[in-house]
């Protein structure tokens, strides 16, 4: 999801009354928690594609943020984010989610559990782009008990690709006219590429298997 007008004026707004340093901190933290301490499942619209969407546009509005700083620490925040996710799953599990959300987390708990079942590493990067599957894989898959280092590839995988990938959409959609007017098309090759090679993969394990 593309970021609105109002969460655009809310980050200008951010900027203008804590600086520059605490608008690096707001955005990285926000990225961090949405999936490390999964308030991304109670406020994706505001942890999520917009949110990084509208960082970088905000960076190329003003001479205040380094884009350069901006998407090393949205990337760090997101690598991180997901790590911290994958080791509460691991120690805490599915009571974790079950204690703190509605019908709607659940059924996106077991949509997310088939969709990782299928898809395995894949699924860590390809979630990044589903608002409630980016939050609930890394769960999911400290839960499944997913080996930590195919984990930890896949997730910085996701990490650069969604989170420096919309960062940087935004920031030269500003820019760049071109970009601007394909800034969709853009996000939807990162989404289906992904897609794609999950899907591939998948075909590829199932003739191992048989």
């Amino acid at each position: 999801m593309l970021p609105s007008a109002a969460l655009d004026g809310q980050l200008n707004g951010w900027l203008d009354a804590f600086g520059p340093f605490l608008f690096y901190v707001i955005v990285w933290g926000l990225v961090f928690v949405g999936t490390g301490f999964f308030v991304g499942a109670f406020v994706p619209f505001i942890t999520g594609d917009s949110l990084l969407f509208a960082a970088g546009l905000i960076a190329a509005s003003t001479s205040n943020i380094n884009i350069a700083i901006l998407v090393t620490g949205v990337g760090i925040a997101a690598f991180f984010g997901d790590q911290v996710g994958f080791v509460i799953a691991r120690h805490y599990g599915r009571p974790y989610l079950q204690k703190r959300g509605g019908k709607k987390t659940q059924s996106a708990i077991k949509r997310t559990e088939k969709f990782y079942q299928k898809y395995g590493w894949w699924a860590v990067v390809v979630a990044r782009y589903m608002p409630w599957a980016r939050v609930i894989i890394p769960a999911v898959a400290g839960i499944g008990k997913m080996n930590y280092y195919k984990f930890l590839s896949s997730n910085f995988v996701g990490a650069i690709t969604w989170g420096v990938g919309i960062t940087l959409t935004g920031y030269y959609a500003a820019t760049i006219p071109a970009v601007k007017s394909g800034a969709y098309a853009i996000a939807a090759f990162f989404i289906v590429g992904s897609i794609i090679a999950g899907i591939r993969t998948w075909l590829l394990d199932r003739k191992v298997k048989n």
